[in-house]
């Protein structure tokens, strides 16, 4: 776990170490990037998204999953580009679109005519 914990700093440096739903958790303006969680047989890696795992089906094949979270066997690790490109992910859906930008005042609501 300490490995994988280093390897997330590598990445984000300037990540703040926090502990969100009980586990050891790395935030990044103000969003929760990953988390770890220590099992008998795994190491956790929960992204906090329900589509970033997904999103990578070949590159993450050959770990056993659930639909929050990664388990890597205790005799492996995730690589730094891997890391790099979860938490890229990560980051990326918690920045808002263009499209998602509404003008000020701008309402959500559509109006019928």
């Amino acid at each position: 776990m300490l490995q994988l914990r280093e390897c997330i700093l590598s990445v984000v440096p300037d990540a703040e170490e926090v502990i969100s739903y009980g586990m050891p958790a790395f935030r990044v303006d103000g969003t929760i990037v990953a988390g770890l969680l220590a099992n008998k047989t795994y190491v956790g890696y929960y992204p906090f998204s329900g589509t970033v795992l997904p999103a990578l089906p070949e590159a993450l094949a050959s770990f056993r999953q659930t639909k929050s979270a990664l388990h890597v066997p205790l005799d492996r690790t995730l690589s730094r580009p891997l890391v790099r490109t979860l938490i890229r992910l990560r980051l990326a859906q918690s920045r808002p679109t263009s499209r998602s930008v509404r003008a000020p005042g701008a309402s959500a609501r559509h109006h019928r005519r």
